[in-house]
């Protein structure tokens, strides 16, 4: 959906900014599990590729306005983005517009991890393209420690994902705040780490109304990928992936939680159960239906 969705209560408001949709190879999306299983759950095209949201999430507290990641961006060159090929009607900037913001009402962006489908937006080109400038002047760019050190000396594997021109202005021209460990950076808005996708991943969580709304990032990239098995090749440590799933799933279902899902191009949110299977869906709905 390219419009705002809103939950509203004496304190706080939650909309969905859709910042466009990209494509990425099924195989790499869920690891090990077979295609003849996982095109079962998330359909991919003639050429192996699924087509994935990057959906973000701001939360307007009245004094702060947070945006959870930010997207792809638009500065990278034709061919890059000709790899992805990105695709739906939404963007940043008109996703914002369509909830009542501009970039400059932004007070905090919260980056989840530094790959280049989560912080591109963070950064962009000025007027005249001499230069990187921060798309949100007046934010501070949260995130981890952990996460800034892992991408600013890049492993071999994470390389091509880490892109210097997403990550150095941040630092450079923008104003970086990062976080060591678990805590909650305002009232009704806590961060938890995790390691198995990439290094100290960010993962909000938002007390919104008596409900847990949490902002899967990576750590769940899809309804899809709820079971325990259905990793990406694409996360650095899978086997701290498994056992980072396995606890927040059985919390998330003991507690209710609503996961928001940044790249599930079918579903916005859903809730799990325990079930002789493992944990599995429970209900599929959007936020606006909360």
């Amino acid at each position: 959906m390219s419009y705002p969705v809103r939950l509203n209560s004496n304190f706080m408001k939650l909309s969905v900014i859709n910042t466009g949709n990209l494509k990425l190879d099924g195989g790499a999306m869920f690891g090990v599990v077979p295609k003849v299983i996982w095109n079962k759950v998330y359909p991919c095209d003639e050429n192996n590729l699924c087509n994935w949201s990057m959906r973000c999430l701001l939360v307007d507290t009245g004094e702060r306005r947070i945006l959870i990641d930010c997207g792809i961006g638009n500065k990278q060159t034709e061919k890059f983005f000709g790899n992805y090929y990105l695709n739906g009607d939404g963007n940043l900037d008109d996703s914002l517009a369509k909830a009542g913001y501009k970039p400059e009402d932004i007070t905090d962006v919260i980056l989840t991890h530094l790959h280049f489908d989560h912080a591109g937006g963070a950064i962009r080109w000025n007027a005249g393209k001499t230069d990187y400038i921060p798309t949100f002047k007046n934010a501070i760019y949260w995130t981890s420690g952990k996460q800034w050190n892992w991408a600013t000396n890049p492993n071999h594997r994470e390389k091509a994902s880490f892109l210097k021109e997403n990550i150095l202005p941040i630092k450079e021209k923008g104003t970086l705040k990062l976080v060591e460990d678990n805590c909650e950076l305002y009232p009704g808005i806590s961060i938890r780490l995790y390691y198995g996708h990439t290094d100290g991943q960010v993962i909000p969580f938002i007390r919104l109304n008596g409900k847990t709304i949490v902002y899967m990032a990576d750590l769940l990239p899809s309804s899809a990928h709820i079971p325990l098995p259905y990793v990406m090749s694409y996360d650095t440590r899978p086997l701290i992936t498994i056992d980072e799933k396995e606890t927040f799933l059985k919390e998330a279902a003991q507690h209710e939680y609503i996961l928001f899902l940044e790249h599930d191009l079918f579903t916005e949110c859903c809730t799990v159960m325990e079930t002789e299977k493992g944990i599995r869906v429970k209900d599929k709905f959007s936020l606006h239906d909360v």
